[in-house]
């Protein structure tokens, strides 16, 4: 029985961390999607990243985004 108490915390690890793995990929992808469809989105990104986007850079930022193609599993 001394072996529960090796395995169980093992397992509850990986399984938490490939439970974590899965939600965040689905957060990023939903965030993505919607900086897609919203420029201020964009903007604040850039913002927080130190950068001043004009409109030229911000409609090339949008065309990036829109023509990436985010894989479906």
């Amino acid at each position: 029985m001394e072996w529960y108490n090796i395995v169980i915390p093992i397992v509850t690890l990986i399984v938490g961390a490939v439970g974590g793995f899965i939600v965040g990929v689905f957060y990023l992808r939903r965030q993505i999607e919607r900086m897609q469809n919203d420029p201020e989105m964009i903007q604040k990104m850039a913002k927080q990243m130190g950068y001043n986007l004009n409109k030229q850079q911000m409609s090339r930022a949008q065309n990036m985004m829109k023509n990436q193609k985010l894989p479906r599993k």
